[in-house]
């Protein structure tokens, strides 16, 4: 068993799209019809056949409360890896995105969080 797809609830596909791309730097894997939504996946440029992030419409009912309440509490809904985060957090901030969280070393990890305009907030990290 592996993983294939993950997702992250969106309030905007084509907004999500153009700050994953544009700002985090993935590449948009598959874009097709799904009813009044689209299949929106983006991928890491440095492995195009990995790990799809699908850029998941938020209107069920239930991912207003859940995200809300994960904003309120600083949450980040998932995680990216990055090879260096202050390098990270500078370049992003560079594009105007703004963080939660500035870089922060917790022992075995370096950890920023950014707000994804999209509703989320979202952690990258480098291991040590």
């Amino acid at each position: 068993m592996r993983i294939h797809v993950t997702s992250v609830f969106v309030d905007d596909q084509a907004k999500a799209l153009a700050f994953y791309t544009e700002k985090l730097g993935f590449t948009k894997k598959t874009d097709m019809p799904a009813g009044e939504y689209r299949w929106l996946t983006v991928v890491s440029p440095a492995d195009p056949d990995g790990v799809e992030l699908l850029l998941e419409p938020a209107g069920h009912p239930a991912v207003g409360p859940y995200r809300q309440a994960l904003v309120a509490d600083g949450i980040p809904v998932t995680s990216f890896v990055v090879d260096d985060v202050y390098a990270e957090v500078e370049r992003l901030k560079g594009l105007g995105v703004e963080f939660t969280q500035e870089a922060t070393d917790m022992g075995p990890v370096v950890t920023a969080v950014l707000d994804d305009t999209c509703g989320n907030l979202i952690q990258i990290a480098t291991m040590k």
